[in-house]
C-alpha cells in the first residue's frame, strides 16, 4: 500500500490547547486518510438508510403492524447457506463482559475471566473527544502490553495477566445516527460509526492477526438487512485497503430494534462471510418497540420496565426466534445483560440478586444460547457456571436447532399479552434513573451505577420513551393520577430536589443536574419524539 496523501479531514477541537493525550498517535495522516476514504464511499448510503428508517416508521404508524419481508422469503426458505465458521478466538463465547474503554476497565475486562470483552464506544461510553481518542489509545496499549493503571484513590495497581488468560476483544462502534463533530469533511461531521470503526481497524487489524485474533465487532442499533449489507461492504473495502484476507473481520449484530427482529436471517445472510452471531438486547429492544408503536393505542403501552422480563411472551418469542435463527445458520446466539453490581456490604441482598442472575443465565443456557453478557467481573463465574452446566467441554450448542420454535409475526409485538400495567412508582423510577444517568453522561460517563445496576444509554432511552408513551396514552395509575405533562414536571421537580438534598449543595451545583432535568423533560414531553436522546444530548456534551 503506497503512502496516502494528506487527509482532507479537518480536526475540529473545542479547546485546541487541551487535546487528548497522545492524540497524534491515533490521528495519523494514514489513519485519517482511511477514515476519509470510508466517509466518501459510504456516508451517502448511510444517509439514504437513515431516511429509509423514517419512511418505515411512518408505515408502522399507519398500519400498527410488522411482518417478515415477502421480498426476502427466498433467503429464509433456502436451507443451504450458513455463515462463515467462527475463528478460534470466537468459538467459545459462554461469558462476555461489557464496558467502556477507559484504562481501568480495559485491564479489568481483559483480566475478568470472560471469554469476550465488548469494548464499548457506544451506549456505555459518552462520546467526549477525550473518550473517543482515549479508548483507541487504551486498546492499542493493551495489544502492545504497555498498559497499566494505578487508582488515585485506593492506590491499587492494575496490570494485564498473561496473554492466554485475556478476553478476546469485540469492539462496538457508535450507531449510524451519531456524528463525530471533531472530524469533518468539507464542513460536515463524519459519522461516529466510521470514525470508531476506521481508527480501530486501521491501527489494529494487522496487530490483532499477529496476536492470533482479529478485528471483531459488535454492530449496534441495526434496523434492517440493508444496513447490515452496508457494513458488509465496509468490511470488504477495509480488508482490501489494509491488505488482509477477506473474511478476517467478524461481526456480531445486536438485535435490539423491533424491525431487525423481523429480518434476523436476512441480516446474517448479508454478513454471512463476516458474521459470527446475533445478540438479544433488552432495553434498546423495548425502546424500539415504544418508538415504533408509540401511537398504536393501548395494546402497545408497556408497563414499568422492570415488569417486562425476558419471560414475557413477546420477549420469549423474540429470544427463541433468535436462537433458532442463529443455529439454523451456524451462528452464535448471545444472550442479554446481567446488570447487577455486587454489593459486599449487604450479603443478604447480594445473595438474592445473584440468585436472580443465576436463574436468568440458567434459562438462557437451557434455551440454547451459546453465551451471555455480564456487566461486572464478579458475575463472570456465575454466568460461566450456568453455561458450563449445559455446554460442558463443548464451545457452544449450535447443534441445538430449536426446530420446536415457531414464531408468528404477531407474536413479536403481542405487548398486550403481558399482564402488567404502568404504576406511579414506575413513573418516579423512570424520572429518577433518567435524570441520574443523563447527568452522568453529560459529565462524560457512559456506564453508571444507579440503584445497584450498571446502566447505559439504553436505560435512559427506555425511561424517557415510557414517560412519553404514558403521557401520550393518558395512562391512569393505580393511585388514580393520570399521566400528564404537568404530572411529569411535578415528579421531575420533586426528584431533582430530593437528589439535591441527598448529595449536598456543592455536588449539586458542580454537577449537570439542571441540564439533565431539562433534557429529560424535553425528550419525554416534546410532541415530536426525538429518535435518540443522545442526539440533543450531544449538543450539550463538552
Amino acid at each position: 500500500m503506497s503512502a496516502p496523501a494528506p487527509s482532507p479531514l479537518a480536526i475540529v477541537e473545542v479547546d485546541p490547547e487541551h487535546s487528548p493525550a497522545r492524540q497524534d498517535e491515533v490521528l495519523t495522516d494514514a489513519a485519517l486518510a482511511f477514515v476519509a476514504a470510508l466517509h466518501r464511499r459510504f456516508t451517502p448510503r448511510r444517509d439514504e438508510l437513515l431516511a429509509r428508517r423514517a419512511e418505515r416508521r411512518a408505515e408502522i404508524a399507519r398500519t400498527s403492524s410488522l411482518d417478515f419481508l415477502p421480498e426476502t422469503a427466498h433467503i429464509r426458505a433456502d436451507d443451504s447457506w450458513k455463515v462463515a465458521d467462527a475463528p478460534a478466538a470466537l468459538n467459545d463465547r459462554r461469558v462476555e463482559i461489557t464496558g467502556p474503554t477507559d484504562r481501568k476497565m480495559t485491564i479489568n475486562a481483559l483480566n475478568s475471566g470472560a471469554k469476550v470483552w465488548l469494548a464499548d464506544f457506544e451506549d456505555a461510553s459518552a462520546p467526549t473527544w477525550e473518550n473517543v481518542i482515549g479508548g483507541q489509545i487504551n486498546l492499542i496499549d493493551a495489544y502492545e502490553r504497555r498498559i497499566d493503571f494505578t487508582d488515585p484513590g485506593s492506590g491499587k495497581s492494575y496490570a494485564l495477566k498473561p496473554a492466554d488468560e485475556l478476553a478476546t476483544v469485540v469492539m462496538r462502534p457508535r450507531g449510524w445516527h451519531l456524528e463525530e463533530r471533531h472530524l469533518q469533511f468539507e464542513g460536515r461531521a463524519v459519522p461516529g460509526a466510521l470514525v470508531d470503526f476506521g481508527l480501530y481497524f486501521f491501527h489494529n487489524a494487522k496487530r490483532l492477526l499477529d496476536l492470533g485474533k482479529g478485528p471483531y465487532f459488535y454492530l449496534p442499533k441495526t434496523e434492517s438487512h440493508l444496513e447490515a449489507r452496508l457494513w458488509n461492504e465496509i468490511f470488504v473495502f477495509a480488508q482490501d485497503y489494509v491488505g488482509i484476507p477477506q473474511g478476517t473481520v467478524r461481526a456480531t449484530v445486536l438485535i435490539e430494534t423491533i424491525t431487525a427482529a423481523y429480518e434476523m436471517e436476512e441480516i446474517l445472510y448479508e454478513l454471512r462471510d463476516h458474521a459470527s452471531g446475533l445478540n438479544a438486547g433488552r432495553w434498546d429492544y423495548l425502546f424500539s418497540i415504544v418508538k415504533n408503536f408509540r401511537d398504536g393505542g393501548a395494546k402497545f403501552v408497556l408497563p414499568d420496565r422492570n415488569a417486562v422480563t425476558m419471560t414475557a411472551p413477546f420477549m420469549r418469542a423474540y429470544t427463541e426466534l433468535l436462537v433458532r435463527t442463529c443455529h439454523k445458520r451456524g451462528a452464535h446466539a448471545i444472550g442479554g445483560m446481567a446488570a447487577f453490581i455486587p454489593n459486599r456490604r449487604d450479603p443478604e441482598a447480594n445473595e438474592k440478586a445473584l440468585d436472580k442472575v443465576k436463574n436468568d443465565k440458567d434459562r438462557e443456557a437451557g434455551d440454547g444460547f451459546d453465551g451471555s453478557w455480564v456487566a461486572h467481573p464478579d458475575l463472570v463465574p456465575v454466568a460461566r457456571a450456568s453455561f458450563d452446566a449445559v455446554l460442558g467441554d463443548k464451545p457452544h450448542q449450535k447443534d441445538r436447532l430449536r426446530e420446536d420454535v415457531s414464531v408468528a409475526p404477531a407474536d413479536l409485538i403481542a405487548i398486550d399479552s403481558l399482564d402488567a400495567r404502568p404504576t406511579y412508582q414506575g413513573l418516579i423510577d423512570a424520572v429518577q434513573v433518567g435524570t441520574r444517568y443523563i447527568e452522568a453522561w453529560l459529565r462524560g460517563l457512559g456506564a453508571v451505577a444507579i440503584f445497584g445496576l450498571m446502566e447505559d444509554a439504553a436505560t435512559a432511552e427506555i425511561s424517557r420513551s415510557q414517560i412519553w408513551q404514558w403521557v401520550d396514552a393518558g395512562v391512569v395509575f393505580e393511585n388514580g393520577k393520570t399521566a400528564t405533562a404537568d404530572l411529569v414536571r411535578t415528579v421531575a421537580a420533586e426528584q431533582l430536589a430530593a437528589i439535591r438534598a441527598e448529595i449536598g449543595e456543592e455536588a449539586f451545583t458542580t454537577g449537570k443536574w439542571q441540564q439533565a432535568h431539562d433534557l429529560l423533560l424535553r425528550v419525554s414531553l416534546d410532541a415530536d419524539f426525538a429518535d435518540f436522546l443522545t442526539l440533543p444530548a450531544y449538543d450539550l456534551l463538552v
